[in-house]
């Protein structure tokens, strides 16, 4: 299983997301700073998180976006298939295992392991362990 830019930007679009929740909406131009990603990308993945109903859109003034449900709600699964499409073993060929059946098993279930534990793993999970691991960058005991 293999991620790309789509997935990881927009995990990180979403974790920071999860991490200003409550706080109203926020500046795609502010989330691409604190994150060091690049806001136009960023603004591509957001349609298609808007279209998944995982975020929501306000206009105007004190507009930005905001995460759509609770971040205990979304799974990190959810997310990365709604940017990437359906995460499974089509990354090893059929051809890479012709006659070698016990690998390809390997493969799938490796990639149903990987499967559960991204399903398993709420964004609100994220969001907790990223903030346990900036208090510990900082000095903190958690």
């Amino acid at each position: 299983m293999k991620g790309s830019a789509k997935g990881r930007y927009g995990l990180q679009f979403m974790l920071e997301l999860a991490l200003q929740a409550g706080r109203g909406p926020v500046l795609v131009d502010a989330v691409a700073e604190r994150q060091g990603l690049p806001a136009k990308f960023l603004r591509v993945l957001l349609g298609n998180l808007k279209s998944a109903g995982l975020v929501k859109v306000q206009r105007g003034p004190s507009g930005g976006c905001e995460l759509a449900k609770h971040p205990s709600h979304i799974s990190v699964l959810e997310i990365l298939e709604t940017l990437e499409g359906r995460l499974g073993a089509s990354d090893l060929p059929e051809e890479a295992t012709h006659g070698a059946r016990a690998v390809r098993e390997l493969w799938n279930r490796s990639t149903e392991a990987a499967r559960a534990i991204l399903q398993n793993t709420s964004l609100a999970d994220l969001a907790d362990r990223q903030r346990a691991l900036e208090l510990d960058s900082q000095g903190y005991s958690i």
